[in-house]
């Protein structure tokens, strides 16, 4: 991609970018794991009411994705320089695996 990493002015068009980031299926699988773990444990800090359960959730969503980047894409998670763009980039990419539109 010639973009430069740093010069995205909307979420349309880093998406491709982000996606190019997670090209290896088991980051991409290890991604999907984390978020559905995200979903669970926000589940159970609501119905517990007890916040720290967020932490764990927190630490399950990141923990499987640098996984994925450290050991298989072998790069740095897009987090470090477009936070908010990669958060909705990793929602984005679970939703459109579940709907079939990137293979898992």
């Amino acid at each position: 991609m010639a973009r430069s990493r740093s010069s995205f002015s909307s979420f349309r068009e880093f998406y491709p970018y982000y996606l190019s980031e997670h090209a290896h299926p088991v980051s991409r699988r290890l991604h999907f794991i984390g978020s559905w773990g995200v979903l669970a444990l926000v589940a159970v800090a609501a119905w517990r009411r007890e916040p720290g359960w967020l932490l764990a959730a927190l630490a399950c969503g990141y923990g499987f994705a640098w996984v994925g980047h450290f050991f298989f894409e072998k790069n740095r998670p897009a987090t470090f320089r477009h936070p908010l763009y990669s958060f909705i980039g990793d929602w984005v990419m679970f939703k459109d695996i579940l709907t079939g539109r990137i293979p898992l």
